[in-house]
């Protein structure tokens, strides 16, 4: 699969990089490494781009979710 690695890292998370933001989750969809890529921002923090499907906010919320999982137990 061949995207152009720019898709993946749009500027800001409003207006025109909403379509970005979206255009690189379909791609993501596609892939098959989706939840390798994913496992690999949330272990490295990366804190820009779509990595295995979600947006930066997206993966900050899931970690969020994780520390209060973790505290709860």
């Amino acid at each position: 699969m061949t995207a152009d690695p720019e898709l993946f890292f749009p500027v800001g998370n409003t207006g025109p990089a909403v379509d970005q933001i979206d255009k690189a989750k379909t791609v993501c969809g596609r892939c098959t490494v989706t939840e390798t890529c994913l496992q690999y921002a949330l272990e490295t923090s990366q804190d820009s781009g779509v990595w295995g499907g979600l947006s930066e906010d997206e993966r900050r919320a899931l970690k969020r979710r994780a520390a209060r999982a973790r505290r709860a137990s």
